[in-house]
């Protein structure tokens, strides 16, 4: 399915072309005006829009995992809004540019609020809640969103600039992003397989894990560094894309069982799919215009989230 989704990606767009003509483009030959198109402005998305989706779905796996709270992700948590709003005030205020210092922001901005959120949850409840965290993180993530509709709004050049990348998308973007993401992304996913065992024993509680010699607090910062940096390798490449870090470990649950070693590559395939074909749909939403992938995947991503709460998720958040 990611293959053809990448494949299809070369393919479609506004104007729809054959595979002789992606294949002549790809190898620097046939018509200029399908070689600039393909070339320069599918590539990029198509070889991004992975990447981005992986990380997000593995960073969805990672922060579900470690609180025990199948609604944790990125979005939901308020990382990627934090994030999002430190590169904002980056730009706005302090005209920041560059990749890396912005990406250097945005792993402050998602660290800081990840750390926040969980000790907000753990001073409201002593012990790790799952209804804590999640109240805290939307709470965070509701206030990081008013802040930066405040800056935007304060500075009207910064919001031509930032509005469209606020919404998510990968329409535009370098391929010098991808050496960002996909290095973060990689690392990231091989110590989250690494640990695959440890995450399994950790998913039962606290003091079966410590039992078997799992070192609990240092595992779970971990993990959730790794999820704060991937949600801001994220934000930083597609701006803050929303649902692929809720729906793709859920989809990876019901394929795999809750094996971690299946769970964390699985979950970073379909993350990368869901972003892929979002990608696509936002192409023909409103053609010939683009529509930000962000509110694609929130098309998908609310159902989803309703049929995962109807069918007793909601009933697993427990304090």
């Amino acid at each position: 399915m990611l293959s053809l989704g990448m494949v299809l990606s070369l393919h479609l767009g506004v104007r729809q072309n054959s595979p002789a003509e992606v294949w002549a483009a790809l190898f620097g030959g046939g018509d200029d005006t399908a070689s600039l198109v393909i070339a320069t402005l599918r590539v990029p998305r198509t070889l991004i829009a992975p990447v981005v989706g992986a990380g997000l779905g593995l960073a969805g796996l990672l922060l579900q995992s470690v609180s025990r709270n199948p609604l944790a992700s990125p979005d939901l948590l308020g990382i990627n809004a934090g994030a999002a709003l430190a590169v904002v005030i980056a730009v706005a205020v302090f005209d920041v540019a560059g990749l890396l210092p912005l990406a250097a922001i945005a792993a402050l901005g998602a660290l800081g609020t990840t750390a926040l959120v969980f000790a907000l949850a753990l001073a409201a409840g002593g012990a790790m809640s799952s209804v804590n965290t999640l109240l805290a993180g939307v709470t965070l993530a509701g206030f990081f969103a008013a802040g930066t509709q405040i800056v935007l709004v304060v500075d009207e050049t910064a919001m031509e600039t930032l509005i469209f990348w606020l919404s998510g998308g990968f329409v535009d973007r370098s391929l010098s992003l991808l050496w960002l993401a996909a290095p973060v992304t990689a690392l990231a996913f091989l110590i989250a397989l690494i640990n695959a065992r440890a995450l399994d024993v950790l998913a039962a509680d606290d003091q079966s894990a410590a039992a078997l010699g799992v070192p609990v607090g240092a595992l779970r910062a971990l993990m959730l560094g790794l999820a704060a940096l991937l949600a801001a390798a994220a934000v930083t490449t597609a701006g803050p894309v929303s649902f692929v870090g809720l729906v793709a470990p859920h989809i990876a649950r019901r394929l795999a069982g809750a094996g971690h070693a299946v769970l964390v590559p699985l979950s970073a395939i379909i993350g990368a799919a869901l972003a892929i074909y979002a990608d696509i749909a936002a192409r023909f939403v409103i053609h010939p215009s683009e529509a930000p992938v962000g509110a694609v995947l929130a098309f998908v991503g609310v159902p989803v989230l309703v049929i995962l709460l109807q069918a007793g998720t909601l009933r697993q958040v427990r304090a």
